[in-house]
């Protein structure tokens, strides 16, 4: 299986401010996970949409797997109350 290549929007970088930097370790070390394995068993299709999700404590990291161009979209990171919205 290839790697994916990983692909993180700009609105990320926003996402991640207010974040602990001890948390922000562990999710930018999630996301490089991702291209190894884009659907490892801890995540979950979110219905009615072709976007994934991963939980890193009390995150989630939203992405979007593209097979045909072997990429990982990471689209939108933040705490879980907040981030479906």
């Amino acid at each position: 299986m290839a790697n994916y290549k990983i692909v993180i929007k700009h609105s990320v970088a926003k996402d991640l401010r207010p974040i602990p930097n001890k948390d922000v370790r562990r999710i930018l070390n999630r996301i490089e996970q991702l291209a190894k394995n884009p659907r490892p068993p801890s995540s979950k299709q979110l219905v009615g949409d072709i976007k994934y999700r991963i939980r890193q404590g009390n995150y989630r990291i939203l992405y979007m797997i593209e097979d045909e161009i072997i990429t990982v979209t990471i689209i939108k990171v933040g705490h879980r109350r907040d981030v479906y919205q």
